[in-house]
């Protein structure tokens, strides 16, 4: 893993939340993107290296909409940039750690990723991210 590419925040809102961290970080997000495939809508603030991604839900039934059915808004997932995501997934999976999805998908910023389970990771989701 070669570094954190970005910390995920569930949001209700995503309107409201991009003016709250466009405060707090002192500057507006780059851009927005709906991701089918997870039905959200995401919006990326640039800090350093690393970015802020806020999710929104665009249907009841997606992931980050039964999220919030459970818990507050807040930090939903941490994401590390990897040179070779196929490499790391066995990697991984022989170390023990449950992978959701075994065969990586398009996520947001036109990147692969694989997600795994909190419960093998001290209950943090985390998501692996490679360029395409």
């Amino acid at each position: 893993m070669r570094k954190i590419e970005h910390i995920g925040i569930a949001v209700q809102n995503l309107e409201q939340s991009n003016e709250l961290f466009a405060k707090l970080l002192g500057k507006a997000h780059f851009k927005t993107e709906i991701v089918d495939g997870e039905a959200v809508e995401t919006s990326f603030f640039q800090v350093g290296e690393t970015k802020v991604e806020l999710l929104q839900a665009t249907r009841p039934d997606s992931p980050i909409a039964k999220y919030l059915d459970k818990r507050p808004e807040g930090v939903h997932h941490i994401a590390f940039d990897v040179e070779d995501i196929g490499m790391e997934v066995s990697r991984l999976k022989e170390a023990g750690f449950e992978i959701l999805n075994e065969v990586p998908k398009l996520g947001a910023d036109n990147k692969l990723v694989v997600f795994l389970h909190p419960r093998s990771t001290n209950g943090v989701l985390v998501e692996l991210c490679q360029e395409q």
